[in-house]
């Protein structure tokens, strides 16, 4: 990048802006001819002079002009007018004038805008490119809000300044200097002492916004340490709450936001002051054009048309002079703000762009061993953690990686992985070292899992697939208007300096799926074999049965549910087990749902909050009246208030009674007790329900008799709810049964989870392992209808949130380690993947992951770091480090009877 803002902004656009230049010359034609027409009008037509009679005529647009060297003289005589056709011509040629000037305006303004989003873009990229080639360890002391902050709003100012840069001063000057020189014709003083008021503000104010600038500056710099704290809070919310520490913040914050106000309320004076001042020396001009002006035409040394022409002249002066030195305060704030950016994004030792050049075809070369020839490594504090270590890993070799001291094996790791640069010696792949080798080459045959994972906002599925988005393998098909908008985006991008590959093309090499020989199907092969491995497949299968699928987006998915709705419910009747299910039945009462679905025989598409529509609406209340369920449920209500109040009522807001009873909270129980001191008055049988009334009764919509157990809910009035469905709902107006989806055993309810729509029904809290035992029926089920592999389709398409923030963090660290292994590579490198977990599900998973990568064709090494020593034993080879250095290294049998060091820590 180059150190100055106005050199990087001619290095990347020094033809466009020459041609604009040119433009800007062009216009100052019209611009100098507008000034001097007012006085022609002025003398000529309207006072009348070389017009002394009514038959005088003067030749309009008369011209000469004589050749030199070669004696010849072209001209035009022009045309006779008469005196109110000149005045009619000259108005037309300065309204002509002002339309050309305007356009030569709209053109340059145009094209200055477009240039300045072209180098906007251009560098935003830049910038984003000189992140992805950051050396690892400059990258770990990176502050993702201060990088983004700088890139997006930082940079803000460069694209508006850049159309700017060279045309601004050409633009503003060229009018300023046209205008004076135009005064100077006319008069000479006045146009000294224009040129004198000038000079004062040319020198006197770009010397008092220098102050500006540097509180600019400390103003950006206190904004992005802001955004960097913020970042930090909303990161580390879980810390800040367990260590009680919310109110430093608080304090922190607040003394960062007073530092900004000082700050801009010292900006904000002297900007002011700086406004007064150049706003004072702009009037004083025209006092003195009148005192002058008026003196010199009283003397008659100056005719009213030169001093119009020349207070009209000097009006278009100021404006152009102002924004000169408004540019000039702007190229001076900028270039602060280019400094700042240089200096965080000028770092030595970026990664050289040839490696990350684009490969689209896969690279078919051999690469036998990995091998690390005298390799030391440093942490960020400079210490040494690995010292001379020289370590060879051919292929098809399972190599156990551990610590007895230090984190040599760790670090051995990162470095294998690319990581982490070595400070001496080298990282090799063949025979080449893997710091001078393209990324298409160690990114495609190396895997690197470590603790830290990272996933990008969006599905499971997108997540797992990422390591195989190289490059683009097929084309998008683009017609009509999205081919044309497509060209467009290409010569945009090729004009702004970005690439132009196309996001919306097939970014996933089939290829480099780890089992079968590159077709899709063998991509889906390797996934769910994947999920396998690291036993992630039921928790996808979980994540399904919570999701909600719009059956219009894909009606045989919804038809398939229902057909395994049927199928499951046999199954349990066969193995009887119908009593893990209470299933919805129209003629029955499901004790495991609320009263409200129980009324309705249905879901309503918005929750029951007291502003849902339906429950707003008198027609639902009338309609309970009429079913003969008003009065009851406000009684039956009243009495659940009443026992919570009671039993619940004085517990702390954290108690873990309102985690499980979601539906209720410490301010709900506040409020039913401030509802049941009212008074309770008798009230004749047709009366009008009161706000506390209408509480009552969404207390009673949700109850459940099994959560709350509170033995109020009488079979009598379970038969009567039941026994009003279909008329309740007939009474409802059609607007508000619209509100309402009812259960159909044949229909997919929309509103309801998967998990709902397969069991139809309620999970019976009877049985403690019900949901255990409800999903491996369910999958047996599932296989048995080969319907398993669309349940977890619509597992995998399931929104984990940013950074996977939606996953437990054991899901997250599965799934770190099934990203890797679906695709086929040469070496595995596995640093400490599944920390958390308990011994025998992390052998299970890494004897899985082991028989997985075994069965790939490519005979794959793999180097696993261990913290769990006794695992070694499944691995062809272990090394052991000790304080950075190999203690010990051979088959896990001979080091066990070999090295007592070894057989301690195994022990």
């Amino acid at each position: 990048m180059q150190k100055t803002l106005l050199r990087y902004i001619w290095t990347h656009t020094r033809p466009q802006q020459v041609f604009i230049l040119l433009i800007v010359a062009l216009s100052m034609i019209p611009y100098f001819l507008a000034f001097d027409l007012p006085k022609q009008i002025i003398n000529g037509p309207i006072q009348g002079q070389g017009f002394e009679d009514l038959s005088t005529t003067q030749n309009f647009l008369d011209f000469s002009i004589s050749i030199p060297f070669v004696d010849y003289t072209f001209g035009f005589d022009g045309f006779p007018l008469d005196r109110m056709q000149t005045l009619v011509a000259l108005s037309s040629v300065f309204l002509l004038l002002v339309i050309i000037n305007g356009a030569f305006k709209y053109y340059i303004n145009t094209y200055k805008g477009r240039l300045g989003e072209r180098l906007l873009r251009r560098i935003r990229f830049e910038l984003v490119d000189r992140v992805l080639r950051f050396p690892p360890r400059h990258a770990k002391s990176l502050n993702g809000a201060e990088i983004a902050s700088m890139i997006k709003d930082e940079v803000e100012p460069f694209g508006g300044f850049t159309g700017d840069a060279f045309v601004q001063p050409a633009l503003l000057g060229g009018q300023a200097l046209a205008a004076l020189f135009f005064i100077i014709l006319q008069n000479f003083w006045l146009g000294m002492v224009a040129a004198f008021m000038v000079a004062i503000q040319v020198i006197i104010i770009p010397k008092m916004r220098r102050r500006l600038i540097e509180l600019g500056r400390q103003r950006q710099i206190t904004a992005r340490r802001l955004a960097g704290k913020v970042n930090e809070v909303v990161e580390g919310l879980g810390t800040i709450h367990a260590y009680d520490t919310s109110n430093f913040e608080r304090a922190d914050v607040a003394s960062r936001l007073g530092e900004i106000y000082r700050i801009r309320y010292d900006l904000y004076q002297w900007k002011f002051l700086v406004k007064f001042l150049n706003n004072f020396l702009s009037q004083v001009t025209p006092f003195l054009f009148y005192l002058i002006g008026g003196y010199l035409t009283l003397r008659g040394t100056l005719d009213v048309g030169q001093l119009v022409a020349v207070i009209n002249a000097y009006k278009d002066l100021p404006g152009p002079l102002k924004e000169l030195i408004d540019w000039d305060q702007a190229r001076q704030d900028v270039q602060v703000k280019y400094e700042q950016v240089f200096e965080n994004f000028e770092v030595e030792d970026l990664i050289n762009p040839a490696i990350h050049t684009l490969t689209p075809a896969s690279t078919q070369q051999k690469l036998e061993t990995l091998h690390a020839v005298s390799v030391s490594l440093n942490d960020d504090s400079g210490a040494k953690v690995v010292d001379h270590v020289t370590l060879k890993i051919d292929r098809g070799e399972t190599v156990a990686m551990v610590d007895h001291t230090g984190r040599g094996a760790e670090a051995m790791a990162e470095a294998f992985g690319r990581l982490s640069w070595p400070s001496s010696g080298r990282i090799c792949l063949g025979d080449q070292d893997i710091r001078e080798l393209p990324e298409s080459v160690t990114g495609r045959h190396i895997s690197y899992v470590s603790t830290d994972s990272y996933f990008f906002h969006g599905s499971l599925k997108d997540n797992l697939l990422y390591g195989l988005k190289h490059a683009p393998v097929k084309r998008h098909e683009y017609e009509g208007k999205e081919m044309r908008q497509r060209l467009w985006e290409i010569r945009e991008a090729r004009k702004a300096g970005n690439p132009h590959l196309d996001i919306r093309a097939g970014w996933v090499d089939y290829s480099y799926a780890a089992l079968g020989n590159g077709a899709k199907e063998d991509l889906q092969k390797s996934l769910l074999a994947a999920l396998d491995a690291v036993q992630l497949t039921d928790d996808v299968l979980e994540l399904a049965l919570h999701s909600t699928i719009n059956p219009d987006e894909d009606p045989e998915f919804a038809t398939r549910v229902v057909e395994m709705r049927r199928a499951l419910r046999a199954r349990m009747n066969e193995l009887g087990m119908e009593s893990l299910v209470i299933p919805f039945e129209p003629d029955g009462y499901n004790s495991q749902a609320t009263v409200a679905e129980n009324l309705l025989f249905g879901a309503t598409l918005a929750p029951l909050t007291p502003d849902n529509e339906l429950l707003s609406s008198e027609h639902f209340y009338t309609a309970l009246n009429k079913v003969g369920l008003q009065r009851p449920f406000v009684e039956m209500g009243r009495t659940v208030a009443r026992n919570l109040v009671e039993i619940f009522g004085g517990l702390p807001a954290d108690h873990p009674f309102f985690r499980q009873v979601t539906t209720l909270s410490a301010e709900d129980i506040s409020y039913y007790q401030s509802l049941l001191q009212r008074k309770n008055e008798p009230k004749p049988v047709n009366f009008r329900l009161s706000s506390a009334d209408k509480a009552f009764i969404r207390l009673t919509l949700e109850y459940i008799e099994p959560r709350y157990r509170l033995g109020i809910l009488t079979t009598e009035l379970q038969n009567k709810i039941v026994g009003s469905r279909e008329l309740f709902y007939t009474e409802l107006p059609a607007h508000l049964r619209e509100l309402i989806e009812r259960y159909d055993p044949d229909k997919y309810v929309s509103v309801a989870t998967l998990r709902e729509n397969i069991v139809f029904g309620k999970l019976s809290n009877s049985n403690a392992d019900g949901v255990v035992e409800l999903r491996t029926l369910a999958g047996a089920v599932s296989r048995e209808l080969g319907f398993a592999n669309q349940l977890l389709k619509a597992g995998l398409d399931y929104d984990i949130g940013a950074g996977g923030r939606r996953l437990t963090p054991i899901q997250r660290r599965k799934l770190n380690l099934a990203r890797a292994l679906i695709r086929r590579s040469d070496y595995y490198v596995f640093n400490k993947p599944l920390p958390g977990l308990e011994r025998h599900t992390q052998e299970e998973i890494v004897q899985n992951v082991l028989a997985f990568l075994g069965q790939q064709e490519n005979d794959p090494a793999v180097i696993w770091v261990l913290s769990n020593i006794s695992l070694s034993r499944l691995f062809d080879k272990v090394v052991m480090f000790d304080g950075g250095a190999i203690l010990e290294e051979g088959s896990y049998e001979t080091l066990e009877q070999e090295s007592g060091t070894f057989k301690a820590l195994v022990a």
